[in-house]
């Protein structure tokens, strides 16, 4: 674990972001638990995370038509208990940080791992977060 100082600006930038931060079990349980759409991001120190993963979802949640109902992040390394439970959603998925999901009254419906992190930009992280909002945080029209 980092000393908290380290990571306090890289949690913040999330948090200034619309996200909050879950830091227990029981309070990703309590956000996955909520009807809807939920996106989890599992926040790290590493440099494709300040580089790529926080900037590109930052980018997709500014630009985006449809938005997820909320949005939730873990710190893997920091909240050890909260990242594991987060991770026990993303059902047969080895353990990913950074990792960004999308989960729909609490199934995982799509997960960007850090392989696809790591070989992609920002703008392209975002682009693919766009489409993903498209597909599974659009409302389906009322009658």
């Amino acid at each position: 674990m980092y000393p908290e100082l380290m990571v306090i600006p890289m949690r913040e930038e999330l948090v200034r972001a619309g996200f909050e931060e879950t830091r227990t079990a029981e309070e990703v349980d309590a956000a996955l638990g909520k009807p809807g759409t939920t996106l989890v991001m599992v926040n790290s120190i590493c440099g494709c995370a300040a580089g790529k993963a926080r900037p590109g979802v930052r980018l997709a949640l500014a630009n985006s038509a449809h938005q997820p109902d909320r949005k939730i992040t873990v710190f893997a390394g920091q909240d050890r208990e909260a990242t594991e439970r987060a991770r026990s959603y993303f059902e047969g998925n080895p353990p990913s940080s950074p990792a960004v999901a999308i989960l729909r009254d609490g199934k995982l419906v799509y997960l960007m791992q850090r392989f696809i992190i790591e070989q992609s930009t920002a703008q392209q992280i975002a682009g693919e977060l766009i489409r993903a909002f498209d597909e599974f945080c659009a409302k389906a029209p009322t009658a």
